[in-house]
């Protein structure tokens, strides 16, 4: 008997947008990344069928390859996802392979690209207090004597200070593999792209506790800008730890 060949990209794009239930088809991933495609890089596509709508497609749900990962949910599921969750980064920089809904789909991913104004100061806040909290943990432990915790503490607070330096700019934080792509080309407002990685990696290797204080000391400005004070006086006489020499 003949071996059966993988199932391509190609060829199931060709069969999906040939099935009327199917309204969208969205590539994520390195796919979706310009300059960013490996020969490693697989294709990760999200095939969104209408709401009770009956289709054969059904037969490749959970369908992985080194070639092709499929992910099939309806249009409900395909609004819901990543909202919140660690998928919202990968939408929002998806691409459309093909939109039935006159640009619904489009507008689906705008929305998972942009946080709401409610919900974007609310996370801000939560992370500002965790960032704030590690980089504490961190500066403590290096007066203390305690250098491997120091350096650990530094990396969570860089991982937190992501976080919420995105979510004052109401979008999702990139995954860390496409940080520097994100920032290339799409720059925090009122960051230098160059001094914040720099400070990035040197904190997470070395827990420079100097460049956390100084660092430190523009997210507090940023944080206060923003309407975040409360959330920074209820650390008291401990900002005095953290705050440049």
């Amino acid at each position: 008997m003949p071996t059966r060949q993988p199932l391509t990209y190609h060829a199931f794009v060709e069969l999906a947008a040939a099935d009327p239930a199917v309204v969208g088809l969205v590539l994520k991933g390195s796919r979706a990344h310009d300059d960013m495609i490996t020969e490693h890089a697989d294709h990760d596509l999200y095939v969104v069928l209408a709401d009770g709508a009956a289709t054969d497609l059904t037969r490749f749900a959970g369908h992985r390859t080194p070639e092709l990962d499929l992910v099939i949910v309806s249009l409900t599921e395909f609004r819901a996802a990543g909202m919140p969750g660690f998928e919202r980064y990968a939408l929002a920089r998806a691409r459309i392979v093909l939109d039935r809904l006159d640009g619904g789909i489009a507008r689906i991913l705008a929305t998972k690209a942009r946080l709401n104004a409610d919900e974007a100061f609310r996370d801000s806040g939560e992370w500002l207090d965790a960032y704030a909290n590690s980089l504490y943990r961190s500066v403590k432990n290096d007066r203390d004597g305690h250098p491997l915790a120091a350096r650990l503490d530094a990396a969570d607070s860089i991982r937190f200070l992501l976080e919420l330096l995105f979510a004052l700019d109401r979008r999702p934080r990139p995954y860390n593999k496409y940080l520097e792509w994100e920032l290339a080309r799409y720059p925090l407002p009122g960051w230098d792209t160059g001094m914040l990685l720099e400070a990035a990696d040197r904190i997470s290797g070395t827990g420079d506790v100097p460049l956390q204080r100084r660092l430190f000391g523009q997210v507090e400005a940023a944080a206060r800008c923003a309407g975040h004070g409360a959330v920074l006086d209820a650390w008291g006489d401990d900002l005095d730890l953290m705050r440049p020499r």
